[in-house]
């Protein structure tokens, strides 16, 4: 009989091994869970994993105190406000990064809460706000989740360190001192992440300093909008300069200094510009063209509306919400006083917008919903701009009409730049079914944010979409009552823009009679649709003074 193959007898691992090995997998979990959590907002921050690589002394001083103390409720309590400050400050990086992404500045504690929910809403929009919800849900609990992960990963170190008190001290005395040379030499291996780290705490004093300093400018913009000279002027010297005209304000979405000048993009817009250049000189009109500093940067483009309007300079919702709720000389509300018919033309807007009745005194507000548009949606922008132009001029300006002032918000340039509308025959254009193919006719968003390249590209012929409808509306239609101010609501957002780019944007003052624009011949303004490097710059909360002046009585 063949002998028989016994199976290998492997050595069973005694009961005191497995605990033994289960409580080192435990200890060194918890170990880098903070590590990594007091290290999170640096990677955040830097989205480079050379910031792990650093010590953490917010993690260091809670397990020493966590140690030292002897009453057991004492330190839980002490471990679950570390860990809360510890996950709040993770939140807060977050935060910065996505606004100063989006935004072009770091989530402000004071004032950017309004503006997070602003965020939301567009976020609802994007997904639907059952997908909306659920993602603030799941934030919620992960933050949560994230607190009681960091306070028990305290807990069992410091339970730990505690059966080696003496060591452990030696050890942390150690490493303290580590740090405090790192920290005075200012050794980094990722720039703005120093080695010796302290994010915690330096998200903290950061965010009061900031609380501090929302205090100083909110007393500063309280003080600016506390005396206006143009509120008492009486109606009869309010525009003299521009009676009998039409005259309309197009703020062009997104359309910053990037669109103009020194970007891959930029020469396919500037063509655009110069070719409207062209046009406009053959069909006698003349321009000028200089940039303004908007308020705002890659969004939020009612700041930069109101920044225009207002002549104060609104930066924060928190503002914009104090100005609109008092009684500040607006441009619109001086056209009102001063004979004009006033009108505002929102085509992202699909419901009611009391601020327009309530503070600017638009006498008539054209959205979404009233303009009988029946062409289809390019992502954001419900109304393409060319048919924008195309309702105001045969409802309101092709019409006889008393003079009339108006805001256009042309929003075709909006982010995500995808799908795009393309130009179609002025007297084809209807009710904008013409539209229904050209919609899959283009990329989606899910594909083009897959390289940024190609965002830019497509934000360059958006910009070129809107000046080109633009041009071709100003020489069909050849409207010698008509004035143009023609300017942009903000930067595009840094992922066409770039990081660190300012908030300027192009603004034009457009018109056939030549006593308009020889009216703003000291303002120094260039001749061109297209400014130069070297064309003056204004901050955008200076236009409204200086256009009472130029056309006040």
């Amino acid at each position: 009989m063949p002998d028989r193959q016994h199976p290998r007898q492997h050595p069973r691992r005694h009961p005191g091994q497995r605990r033994r090995a289960a409580a080192t997998i435990r200890t060194v979990l918890a170990a880098v869970t903070v590590f990594v959590a007091s290290l999170a907002p640096g990677l955040i921050a830097s989205w480079s994993p050379l910031a792990l690589l650093r010590i953490p002394l917010d993690a260091l001083v809670a397990l020493v105190v966590l140690v030292l103390l002897p009453w057991r409720p004492a330190r839980r309590i002490v471990a679950v406000l570390a860990a809360t400050l510890i996950v709040l400050s993770i939140v807060g990086a977050a935060l910065d990064r996505t606004f100063t992404a989006t935004v072009g500045r770091t989530f402000d504690v004071v004032t950017g809460w309004p503006e997070l929910s602003d965020g939301y809403g567009v976020v609802s929009d994007s997904t639907g706000p059952v997908l909306a919800v659920l993602l603030v849900v799941l934030l919620a609990i992960a933050a949560i989740g994230a607190t009681v992960a960091v306070s028990a990963s305290l807990l069992h170190l410091a339970a730990v360190l505690g059966r080696r008190r003496a060591p452990s001290l030696i050890g942390a005395s150690a490493v303290t001192a580590g740090w405090l040379a790192l920290a005075l030499v200012g050794a980094q291996l990722v720039p703005g992440q120093p080695v010796a780290a302290a994010d915690a705490l330096s998200e903290t004093v950061a965010k009061v300093d900031q609380a501090a300093a929302a205090e100083r400018d909110q007393a500063a913009f309280d003080r600016a909008g506390a005396t206006d000279p143009y509120a008492q002027l009486p109606a009869s010297d309010l525009l003299t300069g521009l009676k009998g005209k039409d005259v309309i304000i197009a703020f062009v979405e997104s359309y910053g200094q990037v669109a103009v000048q020194g970007t891959p993009f930029s020469s396919g817009v500037d063509a655009v510009l110069r070719d409207g250049d062209a046009q406009l000189a053959a069909h006698g009109y003349s321009e000028r063209s200089a940039f303004l500093t908007s308020s705002t940067f890659g969004g939020i483009s009612w700041l930069a509306h109101a920044t225009l309007q207002t002549g104060l300079w609104v930066d924060s919702q928190q503002k914009y919400d104090q100005v609109t709720a008092g009684h500040r000389l607006t441009l619109s509300d001086a056209f009102r006083r001063a004979g004009w018919r006033t009108i505002s033309d929102v085509p992202s807007d699909t419901k009611p917008w009391p601020v327009g009745s309530s503070f600017y005194h638009y006498g008539t507000q054209l959205n979404a919903t009233n303009v009988g548009y029946q062409g289809p949606k390019f992502s954001y922008a419900r109304v393409p701009d060319q048919y924008t132009l195309s309702y105001f001029q045969q409802h309101e300006l092709a019409r006889p009409h008393a003079p009339l002032m108006a805001e256009i918000d042309f929003v075709s340039s909006h982010t995500p730049w995808t799908p795009l509308p393309h130009p179609v025959p002025w007297e084809a254009i209807g009710d904008g079914s013409i539209y229904d193919s050209q919609p899959a006719q283009g990329l989606p968003p899910s594909t083009v944010w897959q390289s940024r390249q190609h965002v830019q590209e497509l934000y360059g012929q958006s910009i070129q979409y809107t000046m080109g409808s633009l041009f071709s509306f100003l020489t069909t239609f050849d409207d010698p009552n008509l004035v143009m101010v023609v300017l942009g609501d903000h930067q595009p957002a840094s992922v066409v823009s770039g990081a660190g780019a300012n908030h300027d944007v192009p603004v034009s003052i457009i018109a056939k009679d030549p006593a308009v624009t020889q009216r703003i011949a000291s303002w120094g303004w260039q001749p061109t649709m297209l400014p130069s490097p070297t064309a003056p710059v204004w901050r955008m909360d200076a236009f409204r003074n200086r256009f009472f002046s130029a056309y006040g009585g």
